[in-house]
């Protein structure tokens, strides 16, 4: 690691010579294998984008040019380079760095991001703002061929071509997303050749000339015949025409892992006026042959050996949650023809792969665009499916107009299986699913849910889909608690809560894996003598009022429970419940996430950040009780 022990800074790097970089590059990958095989993170992306790192440093003057990256798994090297060398063995960790660009950390990091599609948008902005303000510096984005299928990002190429303004965007082609790539986009890259076969239609065209400049032209002149001869051999033949089209400047394909070709071209590049593509092909994985072999797999790693690149082994347990909703999705299929699942590049995360693989005419990969995967799944509502959506919480609000207009106003019958809901850990702020209940609560004609085990999320599973209307069914990351799962799964009767325990002196109504806590704090105050009542409340739209009523009539003093945001959460459902029937006088503590962002790190401290243990829940009715025994002593 001589090299990369040298460099604290771009500027370090840039007084290196050509010739040592690669040296650079080789340690660059070592290290972030070594560091990854002991945190986790996002491996495959970012080794192979080490090269196209190093380039653009040592090309660009950042941070004066600012670098913008695409959802940032490829922005490790990135983050070793600009100062984070020595904290990067914190990676994803509490109080640690973030796996993604994150502006609080570095002043080469201009964008926060972990949503794929942001980058062309955000570069296009700042080239604008540069130019109105009379500025100089290059902007440049950095993006997949996974997050240019976004819609977003098609919406930004329209505009930033247009707008003639000086910016360059990088497409890292590595015909991977998360999961392989799909959809027209992806097929119009694999068809642009190497540079070899650009080459050869040059050459075809040189000859095509010769043969056209010996005929006679009648009715025009032979420059303009040949002005039209080029436009048209053009349009056949120029790798990147569809980009020329949006007004972009096409240069590549160029091998993403060759230093001497990436450097000269992005030399080339910063000196050019307008709007520029660069077209760069790397391998996911490319220099450790474990995640060039598996890409998918080594996408997102937990800890690993680097030498064998074996995963370590985690003690067997319950399936995950996820696993749970595919194989409850294949049981119901089986009996219903008519059950579809949709999926936006996540078909991995998801756990449809087997669906997949067993009914491939009726699962739907759309690629990173959410918009459409919702609009998509109205459609094959209107004719009679019974589409499910499987998303993460945290996706799934990009597609809000969508299934405001398009689900819930055109009270359609879709279901959304929403993964990730609540905390997911070490991916952080942006993939949080804190924000759904809110969201959706407040939307006409949705009901909304989420279990408390594995053997409810079946239930709810097949609840959603014979609902007929728009059904949400959010459930958490990680495993499950254990339960028997039910062979022959049933509905749950639409907004049923359950009475898990009955007391006298406060009611703990909790929502999904929310549930086991109150519990736990159940058992705890009945040790100090307090009788508590614990409410699966199971449906957080429509409520069910008549036992939240009933409850609060016997027990005077309530907390709720949510992994999800205080603020028009299931909390304030129930609040608004009291105040309709008269009774905010009854003492209620809500516990979820809090107004702020929540750090990455793990679920249990993000939990214990946020309040959200069994002993904060403990001590939440303790001091329910103590305020109004305090109260009554005033009174007296």
């Amino acid at each position: 690691m001589k090299k990369l022990a040298q460099i604290d800074s771009p500027e370090d790097l840039r007084k290196l010579s050509e010739d040592e970089l690669q040296t650079v590059v080789e340690e660059l990958r070592e290290f972030i294998v070594g560091v990854t095989s002991k945190t986790g993170g996002h491996l495959g992306a970012s080794l192979g984008a080490t090269e196209l790192v190093v380039a653009l440093h040592y090309v660009f003057q950042t941070p004066i040019d600012k670098l913008i990256w695409d959802v940032g798994h490829q922005a490790y090297a990135h983050k070793v380079l600009t100062g984070r060398k020595t904290e990067f063995e914190t990676l994803r960790q509490w109080g640690g760095i973030a796996g993604f660009p994150d502006r609080l950390e570095s002043p080469y990091d201009h964008m926060n991001v972990a949503h794929g599609g942001t980058s062309i948008s955000a570069a296009s902005g700042m080239a604008t703002a540069r130019d109105l303000s009379k500025e100089n510096f290059s902007v440049v984005a950095i993006i997949g061929d996974g997050s240019l299928t976004s819609g977003m990002s098609m919406e930004a190429l329209n505009n930033a071509g247009d707008s003639k303004r000086d910016l360059t965007v990088i497409l890292n082609d590595n015909k991977m997303g998360i999961s392989k790539n799909v959809g027209a986009m992806c097929s119009y890259l694999a068809r642009i050749m190497t540079g070899e076969w650009a080459n050869r239609a040059r050459k075809f065209r040189n000859e095509i000339q010769k043969i056209v400049s010996h005929l006679p032209v009648f009715g025009e002149s032979a420059v303009n015949f040949m002005t039209r001869f080029e436009d048209s051999m053009k349009n056949l033949f120029v790798p990147g025409i569809l980009f020329e089209e949006l007004g972009f400047r096409y240069i590549g394909p160029i091998d993403g892992h060759r230093l001497d070709l990436l450097i000269p071209a992005l030399r080339n590049v910063r000196k050019l006026k307008g709007p520029n593509l660069v077209h760069v092909v790397t391998k996911k994985g490319h220099g450790y042959p474990y995640s060039e072999a598996e890409p998918i797999t080594y996408h997102g790693v937990t800890k690993f050996d680097p030498e064998t690149g074996k995963f370590l082994k985690k003690k067997p347990g319950p399936p995950s949650y996820s696993k749970v909703f595919a194989d409850t999705m294949i049981k119901l299929s089986k009996k219903d023809p008519k059950i579809v699942a949709i999926t936006a590049a996540m078909l991995e995360g998801t756990a449809l792969v087997e669906y997949q693989s067993l009914f491939p005419d009726r699962c739907f990969d759309v690629g990173m665009c959410e918009q459409h995967g919702v609009t998509f799944a109205a459609g094959l509502s209107l004719e009679n499916m019974k589409p499910v959506v499987a998303i993460y919480s945290t996706f799934l609000q990009r597609a809000y107009d969508q299934i405001v207009h398009d689900i819930c106003l055109t009270n359609v019958s879709v279901t959304f299986a929403i993964d990730r809901a609540g905390l997911v850990g070490e991916d952080g702020p942006t993939h949080h699913g804190a924000f759904d209940i809110a969201y959706l609560r407040c939307l006409p004609n949705a009901i909304v849910m989420s279990p408390k085990d594995e053997s409810e999320l079946q239930s709810m599973l097949l609840t959603s889909i014979e609902y007929p209307g728009p059904a949400a069914l959010r459930f958490c990351r990680g495993s499950g608690l254990g339960v028997e799962l039910q062979d022959k799964v049933k509905s749950i009767p639409i907004g049923e809560s359950e009475l898990l325990r009955e007391g006298r002196d406060v009611l703990l109504i909790a929502l999904g894996p929310m549930v086991p806590l109150a519990l736990e704090a159940s058992s705890q105050l009945e040790e100090i003598g307090i009788q508590a009542s614990v409410l699966n409340l199971r449906f957080v739209k429509p409520m069910d009022k008549k036992k939240i009523l009933e409850q609060a009539n016997l027990c005077k003093r309530i907390v709720t429970i949510e992994e999800g945001t205080k603020i028009g959460g299931m909390g304030s459902g129930v609040l608004e419940i009291l105040s309709e029937n008269k009774m905010s006088n009854i003492p209620v503590s809500v516990l979820g996430i809090p107004d702020r962002f929540i750090s990455h790190g793990s679920p249990a401290l993000q939990r214990e950040d946020c309040g959200l243990t069994s002993g904060d829940i403990t001590q939440a009715a303790r001091d329910l009780i103590d305020i109004d025994d305090h109260m009554r002593s005033v009174i007296s």
